[in-house]
């Protein structure tokens, strides 16, 4: 629709600034021809479109302009509305920003489209408290003193002082340079360097935290989703054992909700997943996988195997027919 195609063409330019007619039309998906066509009706509107000719030419708004383009069609309503109608509002203690932003939303809406985008938001469930099974996911509580002083420090690059709790040691305070933060499964994660090292934080077992005014040693622009990955890899190849094992599609969720990772799963031909699963050592997935029963076989590493046979041995042994 020529309508929403010329009011991102115009959010394009002033968001990114020049941009030559091929970038626009890649952007917007239609023709070159197209552009030109839109620019001119743009221009012809009032709005400061101008031309710069040469090798790095483009279009460009004038400096300074300014306009409210609030109006969304209704795709992209629903989407926004959908998007914070789920479990995510709570996600790094900004659940009342998000409200106030879907109201906000909904303003700039069409009065037509109002009744209809919240109608239509309401058919969808995103995330919620329980499966299909009554199992309710488990949030991990953050204090929100601790969730505005992490997520000041992340996004105006200062140092953090931390009051955290590891794994099985007393807690500590430590100073950290944060990078940003993850959300995985309802956890959320910090991610962070000391001392030029890497280093990551559940959220949850921050006792304390104070946003310091030092500057973070941080690089300017980051990819998180590229940290992730690799801090994940990491993690999954430090102590971890990996195991090849076939389950009944039934229990399958059962076994993923025990399990550190899942890297890979393919269906059999008797109906059955075949799953390469990780977990933390051979003791957690021995009885990950015992709470299985038959529903579930380990294939390999063969030291798993053994183990469940041997368990399985003296039960039986245990509760064999008396003489």
């Amino acid at each position: 629709m020529r309508a929403d195609r010329l009011v991102s063409l115009v959010l394009l330019l002033r968001q990114r600034g020049r941009l030559t007619a091929d970038t626009l039309a890649r952007e917007l998906e239609v023709s070159t021809r197209t552009v030109l066509r839109d620019i001119e009706a743009l221009s012809a509107a009032g709005v400061p479109v101008y031309a710069e000719r040469g090798r790095h030419g483009g279009f460009a708004l004038l400096p300074g302009f300014r306009t409210e383009l609030t109006g969304l069609n209704h795709e992209e309503a629903l989407a926004l509305l959908t998007a914070g109608s789920g479990r995510g509002e709570q996600v790094f203690g900004l659940g009342s920003a998000l409200a106030s932003a879907m109201r906000k939303v909904v303003d700039a809406l069409p009065e037509d489209h109002r009744t209809t985008a919240s109608d239509a938001a309401q058919r969808f469930l995103v995330e919620p408290e329980t499966d299909l099974l009554s199992r309710r996911l488990v949030t991990e509580e953050v204090p929100g003193t601790t969730m505005v002083e992490v997520r000041r420090a992340v996004l105006a690059g200062h140092k953090l002082r931390i009051h955290y709790a590891a794994t099985d040691q007393p807690p500590q305070w430590r100073t950290v340079d944060p990078i940003g933060l993850v959300t995985v499964r309802e956890r959320i994660y910090l991610l962070a360097t000391r001392a030029g090292a890497d280093r990551t934080y559940r959220l949850s077992r921050m006792l304390a935290a104070e946003a310091l005014t030092e500057p973070a040693q941080r690089p300017n622009r980051v990819d998180l989703n590229r940290i992730w990955r690799e801090r994940c890899a990491r993690f999954l190849s430090s102590g971890h054992i990996a195991a090849l094992v076939r389950v009944d599609p039934k229990r399958r969720e059962e076994l993923l909700n025990t399990a550190v990772a899942v890297r890979a799963a393919e269906p059999e031909a008797d109906g059955w997943v075949r799953l390469e699963v990780t977990f933390q050592d051979l003791r957690h997935a021995e009885w990950a996988l015992w709470q299985l029963g038959t529903d579930a076989e380990a294939l390999a590493p063969e030291p798993l195997r053994t183990s469940l046979r041997d368990r399985a041995t003296a039960l039986a042994a245990r509760y064999g027919a008396s003489s």
